[in-house]
């Protein structure tokens, strides 16, 4: 029996927000009316929840009891965040030590939901919140999709490694009724893979294109490769990564729409996300704290890269307050046109571990690379670029047909002036290996600080 969109969010979900208590819903409207807000207006809240979770926190919390104590930091005292940047920042390295040190008294492990990340440093963090928390980063989420043209209800199309189905009859049963979803393993993208993903499309028919950046991409090659047209959708969100210029005109170009891109992780849920505009990524200023710093602590100036530290207010049963990131962002100089009083941030410009380090010490962004080649040289299909020492560095090339002995010199070229010193190796390759999460990496620095 198929569902009408109109009717999954005018009855059924009402009746479900009912039955189970969530507070997706009450939350997702409570974010549409805070996000025409001034941003003084949203400032002001911001400050009253960082009051609220430092004073919990210094009451429940042994970790931050003591780091408070160790700083000389009386949490009422907390009054701006000049006052904010007194409290040491957090880093990945002391939450993968700490574990469920991190944890506030109170709180029963087992009946907090829990997520893992950072798999690829070969020790993941386990994060905790509770129902709530994630029912509230759910609504941010929501919100975000909301921009994208997509409506509640209607069904998404999701590109992501691993994906993770429904397995027991409430949870099918729960999707099926409020959150249809077809899915396509970003680890198995094959020609039959992408028809069997056009018929549902075509069956189930999504408004919402959603999935890790790069894997959009190469569903949109395949698709254009196939002449597939039953994928159509109105809005198409890529999370994860960012995407190059070229992949983003593909993906405009075969489906039709403009991407909006957003920056989130499982540690604090959804941090920025592009509205319709796209002139930057607004700031979920609702729930968090966002920082971008410089190397010394103090804020960068709009459009100068600087470190991504961010404080999540909602999450009190494992707090990260002033957590580093270790992603570089650049924040917007000029408010968006759209009116919302959130900050954005112009672009994320990648990952500490995405940063290649020259010889004299100085760093460049992989992000930058990766531009400067595959968008200036012709037939570079795909690249990845990995420094395994700080003199060498090896250039991982899937060549198109255009990709001639001259474009070769131009990249070694270009790779051996940019790293004055070091020896540039370039391997041809078929193709960029995924990581166990689905995701992709171009640009690889196993070089230790």
């Amino acid at each position: 029996m198929a569902i009408s969109a109109l009717v999954r969010r005018s009855a059924l979900e009402p009746a479900w927000t009912l039955y189970s208590g969530a507070r997706l819903l009450p939350g997702a409207r409570e974010l549409e009316r805070t996000q025409h807000l001034s941003w003084p207006e949203l400032h002001a809240t911001q400050m009253r929840r960082l009051a609220t979770l430092l004073e919990f926190v210094n009451r429940r919390n042994p970790f931050y009891q003591q780091r408070f104590k160790e700083a000389g930091i009386e949490p009422q005292s907390v009054r701006s965040l000049e006052d904010f940047r007194r409290i040491p920042i957090l880093t990945k390295g002391e939450v993968r030590t700490l574990g469920r040190g991190l944890l506030s008294t109170g709180f029963n492990v087992s009946e907090l939901q829990q997520a893992k990340t950072g798999g690829s440093t070969g020790k993941p963090i386990e994060v905790f919140f509770t129902e709530e928390v994630s029912q509230l980063r759910n609504a941010s989420g929501r919100r975000n999709k909301r921009q994208t043209g997509w409506k509640p209800g209607e069904p998404v199309g999701a590109v992501w490694g691993n994906p993770i189905e429904p397995t027991s009859l409430r949870e099918r049963l729960r999707r099926w009724v409020l959150d249809p979803t077809i899915s396509l393993d970003t680890m198995s993208i094959t020609p039959d893979a992408v028809r069997e993903f056009g018929r549902q499309w075509r069956r189930v028919k999504p408004t919402l294109l959603f999935g890790h950046a790069h894997s959009v991409f190469v569903l949109a090659t395949v698709v254009d490769e196939l002449g597939v047209t039953d994928i159509r959708p109105r809005g198409i969100i890529a999370s994860s990564m960012m995407l190059l210029p070229h992949e983003r005109s593909v993906i405009e170009r075969v489906f039709g729409v403009k991407v909006t891109d957003i920056y989130g992780c499982e540690e604090v849920g959804l941090i920025a996300g592009e509205c319709e505009r796209h002139e930057g990524l607004h700031v979920n200023v609702d729930q968090l704290i966002v920082e971008v710093l410089r190397e010394d602590g103090s804020p960068s100036a709009p459009g100068e890269a600087g470190l991504v530290v961010v404080t999540d207010l909602l999450n009190t049963a494992m707090p990260f307050i002033r957590y580093r990131m270790e992603d570089y962002a650049e924040a917007s100089a000029t408010p968006c046109s759209c009116g919302r009083g959130a900050p954005t941030l112009r672009r994320i410009v990648g990952r500490t571990a995405d940063f290649l380090k020259r010889i004299d010490g100085s760093r460049v962004a992989g992000i930058s690379l990766i531009e400067n080649t595959l968008t200036r040289i012709p037939g570079i299909e795909q690249m990845q670029i990995v420094q395994d020492a700080l003199n060498h560095l090896v250039v991982r090339i899937v060549p198109g047909p255009e990709f001639s002995a001259k474009r070769r010199d131009e990249l070694r070229s270009y790779f051996a002036s940019t790293f004055d010193g070091a020896t540039i190796e370039l391997e041809d390759v078929k193709g960029i290996a995924q990581e166990a999460n689905g995701k992709y990496r171009f640009s690889i620095c196993q070089v230790p600080d």
